[in-house]
């Protein structure tokens, strides 16, 4: 077992709790790190704030950081509409709306920067294959690179530290990543996964990442309690 410290990128959703709670099992001393960066569904940073306590995290800080720029993503400009009822072919293809300009490239980033203060060398991520295929910043090979990026930009990295960017989820489906949440104790009626919830928070059941995690229980067998 590990007694090392890992940063774990935490939005409050399904993936990232699931992938808080793999960190812990590890025997990571764990620091979660949320990002408040103007999304609509802002509501999951308060699911967050839940969920980091009672997964095992040391600490968990909550950054706010205002990526609302006009026209640039479904997510953070409420004039741009989210897709709803789209098949699984049409969420396999092309770069979605919902796609935020180098957002993980930015969240990484703020994590890298708190991982070298508290020395740690692991930072996680919960990207897994079945959203990656839309999103450029989710792919395997922007994981790698960003390691790269770490190790010649950071004085940890030029001092030889090799940071690792860890992406448990990456090659499981959505069903096997909410059975491994319920075999982790993960409470699956606090995370968060709808991208357009009604003003009271109610998921709208449309969006891709609602449909993701209701094909997700349904391959799990489960009832979803969210």
């Amino acid at each position: 077992m590990s007694s090392a410290r890992a940063v774990v990128l935490l939005s409050g959703g399904l993936d990232s709790a699931t992938t808080l709670a793999l960190a812990v099992r590890e025997g990571f001393e764990v620091h979660a790190l949320t990002i408040d960066y103007g999304q609509r569904h802002r509501m999951e940073v308060d699911r967050a704030r839940a969920l980091a306590p009672s997964l095992g995290a040391r600490s968990h800080r909550v950054l706010h950081l205002d990526m609302t720029y006009p026209g640039s993503s479904a997510l953070t400009d409420p004039g741009i509409p989210v897709p709803r009822s789209r098949t699984e072919a049409e969420m396999g293809s092309g770069i979605p709306p919902t796609y935020v300009p180098a957002r993980n490239t930015v969240l990484l980033a703020l994590a890298l920067s708190w991982a070298e203060t508290l020395e740690a060398r692991d930072l996680f991520i919960g990207v897994n294959a079945v959203d990656y295929s839309g999103y450029p910043d989710c792919r395997p090979a922007f994981l790698r690179a960003f390691e790269t990026l770490a190790r010649v930009s950071t004085r940890a990295g030029i001092e030889g530290t090799a940071f690792r960017i860890r992406a448990p989820l990456m090659d499981l489906s959505k069903g096997e990543i909410v059975r491994k949440a319920v075999e982790l104790g993960v409470d699956l009626s606090v995370t968060f996964s709808c991208y357009d919830p009604a003003p009271g928070g109610t998921p709208c059941g449309e969006c891709d990442a609602c449909l993701l995690r209701a094909r997700g229980f349904a391959e799990a067998g489960l009832e979803d309690p969210g």
